[in-house]
């Protein structure tokens, strides 16, 4: 394998190096310029002008790809190109091209090939990764199943879980209904009944015993499969998530969380006027179309009804394994309140860890962007006890 940008685990971090532009478009800018490189930051940083809108990010984005690709940086132009994708609108022809580009790079890249996991009529895409630095007749120290949430690629991961598998554990990791090709290639929207891909995927490769890894929406849809499926054995919110129409509203007009389901369940047409204002911000417009788009929807209104699904507080007691929630101090999409709430309703659980990530770590970001080294070694030091436990 060509280990050309291989995740360092121990690497000091990024850290939230800021940026003067919006909080979101900051936040994604360390997104991505953790895949590539501390030289990301300074390069978007000295875009002049430094792009104020989502159109604006885009062109400066493949301005970004095509400098890279001239200097014969294929990573870094790919990944440039995912982010321009990211901020395009779903009916954008430049969408797929770019999706193929980076996916067929990452596949290559890491000699990593999907297998096709058959699931109520879709296919998901699974990839193996095989644990290393093992010892001869050494048996992995874990298998992990992850998977990602509302807008990521799982191709995206691939040098962070290449980091892990290297660390002696197998990886299975996989996009379901409303991720990835299964969204942009079968047109197949996110289910809210998640343990029936996870379901899919554990039968597929025969396991019996996972770390169940879910990320960003993950957080919610892990504790869910979780909940219907006892061969999750350690389970992680990474970053915890019980509420994603909390989260919705978070961004759309921040209201405390039974106001914003009160709000979701008005009448369609009600919904859909207070949502039209609130969406002359360009940002919110973009989360709402991107939302439709992912969950089909066919209103806002319906997008909304279909986000107050996504929730686990019917759920959470029935979870039986041992569960990790992250969380970080400064996560602009997570309420930090919900790290709590989900703590205290996983009462059948059979043990509640809980970290949240500070300033000074460089994580407080959502899903420890800026330090994910450190996330993956809190993962790492939590589930070593929990493999030789009684």
């Amino acid at each position: 394998m060509n280990t050309s940008h291989a995740f360092d685990l121990d690497a000091p971090p990024l850290g939230a190096r800021a940026l003067p532009a919006a909080t979101d478009h900051a936040f994604q800018a360390l997104r991505w310029a953790e895949l590539i490189g501390p030289h990301a930051i300074d390069e978007i940083s000295a875009l002049t002008p430094l792009p104020r809108t989502n159109a604006g990010w885009v062109g400066a984005y493949l301005h970004l790809a095509r400098g890279a690709r001239t200097a014969g940086r294929d990573f870094d132009a790919v990944v440039y190109e995912r982010a321009a994708q990211f901020f395009m609108s779903g009916d954008d022809p430049r969408r797929f091209p770019i999706r193929e580009r980076f996916v067929d790079f990452m596949r290559h890249r890491f000699s990593r090939y999907p297998v096709g996991v058959p699931c109520d009529g879709a296919v998901l895409a699974a990839y193996d990764l095989p644990a290393r630095g093992l010892g001869p007749g050494e048996e992995p120290h874990s298998t992990w199943v992850v998977f990602g949430g509302f807008d990521s690629y799982i191709e995206e991961w691939f040098p962070l879980l290449d980091a892990v598998a290297r660390r002696g554990h197998r990886v299975i990791a996989f996009d379901g209904p409303g991720q990835g090709g299964v969204l942009e290639e079968q047109g197949v929207p996110l289910v809210a009944e998640w343990e029936r891909p996870v379901s899919a995927v554990l039968d597929h490769f025969d396991l019996s015993d996972v770390t169940l890894v879910g990320l960003s929406l993950g957080g919610e849809l892990v504790i869910r499969a979780a909940a219907f499926e006892r061969r999750a054995k350690r389970v992680v919110a990474w970053d915890v998530m019980n509420d994603f129409l909390d989260v919705l509203m978070q961004q759309v007009a921040p209201v405390p969380p039974h106001v914003g389901r009160a709000l979701s369940g008005l009448p369609g047409v009600l919904v859909d006027g207070l949502l039209a204002l609130a969406s002359r911000r360009p940002v919110v417009q973009w989360g709402l179309e991107q939302g439709m788009r992912v969950t089909s929807s066919k209103s806002p209104a319906q997008f909304l009804r279909f986000a107050g699904r996504l929730r686990t507080r019917e759920v959470s007691e029935q979870v039986r394994g041992d569960v990790l929630l992250l969380a970080g101090r400064r996560d602009h999409y997570v309420p930090l309140p919900q790290l709590n709430r989900q703590a205290r309703a996983l009462t059948g659980a059979r043990s509640v860890t809980t970290r949240v990530f500070n300033d000074a770590e460089g994580c407080a970001a959502h899903c420890q962007v800026g330090n994910l080294g450190l996330a993956v070694r809190t993962i790492l030091a939590w589930e070593e006890p929990l493999l030789h436990r009684d």
